[in-house]
């Protein structure tokens, strides 16, 4: 936006006058010249078209007259008896020139708040996370008021490079303190490193369990409170890691470290949302208190530039609220779509334990089946060994003295016996039938399956004697 204008106008004796308005940033006033017609030249006009409007020097004509008056976005800013024959651009000029002057004094109040952060700064002897903090929010105030215009372009680049030169120096104090603390994080690891290797010693040697175990939830603790570096930490955890799968795997088994279920990964999940969920919200109440306190501090504020800054604030804590609403509202959709999974899971868990109950229950039956089969063939056998060692003494004879007559006694004897054994399986796969009727709702097991079981019990049996 340009600070100058130059228009047309008259007089109050409707003489036509060169007027040519100049903003004074700083004092908020504008300088008013007025140049009668006769002074003006075809080349004065140009150069206060295209130079002076442009913040370049050109020398005034004698003869001219200047007036100072306060800018204000309510009163008329040309003085009595002068007028423009372009009124729209005095106002214009008039209502730009106002935000012109908010604008260079919220810049100007900036600049004050970044000095006060350059003087604590160079008093520090050491890194400090608070003042790194305030910088950055300081930074990021500075971005709204960019990203509504509320700055212009130069007093954000001016801003930028002092706050970039703030940032430089934190950085500094900050590479050094992380030095020291790289130093101490490699202390602590060959700490725990050593310990682990006693530890692991320890296990090796077949030592109490335990006793280890205490051991490593005790040096798990203090691992906790420690601070390390990310690759420190990494290392140790993994070793540390390692030896709590040892010890429990030498307790419960080698089947102590199996994986979690997905229903048990689904519910940490779930868990650690919710504990997201509550942290955003205390978040966001936070915030809202601050808006309340700003809006009361708005009330009874004293200047005007002191308030529209604290508008500015207010602005800013509004947008913040709105972002983590946004993040809210999408925790509670993908809270609502654990919570639909977790029910999914949960019915498949229960389902494929029902499964597995009915698949056991089967194979104990199946069990039973077999041990009854068994014992009721083995029963009808024992009822008709008797009538069979008769029938094979009656063969023995029959090979001692054979006639044709003879031949036909065995015969009959043969028919005899494969009749007793039919019977007797008869019996056996009876009592299968009657089982598996029992049996059949809650097994689905069918006949020709307990037929084939008595058929394999028979040959069995046929084995054994």
């Amino acid at each position: 936006m340009k600070t100058k204008l130059v228009v047309w106008g008259t007089n109050a004796q409707e003489e036509k006058v060169l007027i040519a308005l100049e903003l004074l940033t700083e004092s908020s006033e504008v300088n008013i010249h007025l140049f009668q017609e006769s002074t003006v030249t075809e080349a004065f006009y140009k150069l206060m078209m295209e130079e002076w409007r442009d913040d370049k020097a050109v020398e005034f004509p004698a003869g001219y007259q200047t007036e100072q008056k306060q800018l204000s976005i309510t009163d008329r800013l040309l003085p009595e008896g002068i007028s423009a024959e372009r009124d729209d651009l005095i106002v214009r000029a008039q209502t730009e020139w106002h935000f012109i002057v908010l604008s260079d004094k919220l810049n100007q109040a900036y600049k004050s708040e970044l000095e006060e952060l350059r003087d604590r700064i160079e008093k520090l002897d050491a890194y400090d996370a608070g003042v790194w903090e305030e910088l950055k929010g300081f930074w990021s105030k500075v971005q709204t008021q960019l990203r509504e215009r509320n700055l212009f372009k130069e007093h954000a680049d001016t801003l930028r490079d002092m706050t970039n030169s703030l940032f430089s120096e934190m950085k500094q104090l900050r590479s050094k303190m992380d030095e020291e603390f790289k130093q101490k994080s490699e202390e602590q690891r060959d700490f725990f490193m050593k310990r682990l290797t006693e530890i692991e010693e320890k296990i090796n040697q077949d030592k109490r369990l335990q006793s280890i175990f205490d051991e490593l939830k005790k040096l798990q603790r203090k691992f906790k409170n420690t601070k390390l570096t990310k690759e420190h930490r990494t290392k140790v955890w993994d070793r540390l890691d390692d030896a709590f799968k040892t010890v429990k795997e030498k307790r419960f088994g080698p089947g102590a470290n199996k994986d979690r279920s997905p229903l048990e990964r689904l519910q940490k999940r779930f868990d650690g949302l919710l504990n997201a969920i509550q942290k955003m919200e205390r978040s966001i109440q936070r915030d809202e208190d601050d808006l309340k306190f700003q809006q009361r501090k708005i009330e009874r504020t004293d200047g005007q530039l002191e308030a529209q800054i604290r508008q500015a604030k207010l602005v800013m804590i509004e947008e913040r609220i709105r972002s983590k609403k946004e993040k809210l509202e999408d925790m509670f959709k993908t809270r609502g779509e654990l919570e639909k999974k977790m029910e999914v899971l949960k019915r498949k868990e229960a389902e494929q334990q029902e499964k597995e109950r009915i698949a056991k229950a089967k194979k104990e039956a199946e069990k039973q089946i077999a041990r009854d089969i068994k014992e009721a063939a083995k029963a009808t056998y024992e009822d008709q060994k008797e009538e069979l060692e008769k029938a094979a003494a009656v063969m023995e004879k029959g090979e001692e003295a054979k006639s044709d007559n003879d031949a036909a006694k065995e015969e009959g004897f043969l028919s005899a016996a494969a009749l007793t054994l039919g019977e007797a399986f008869t019996d056996v796969v009876d009592t299968v039938r009657a089982v598996a009727e029992v049996m059949e709702d809650k097994l689905g097991e069918t006949i020709k399956e307990v037929r084939q079981k008595a058929q394999e019990v028979k040959e069995e049996l046929t084995e054994e004697e």
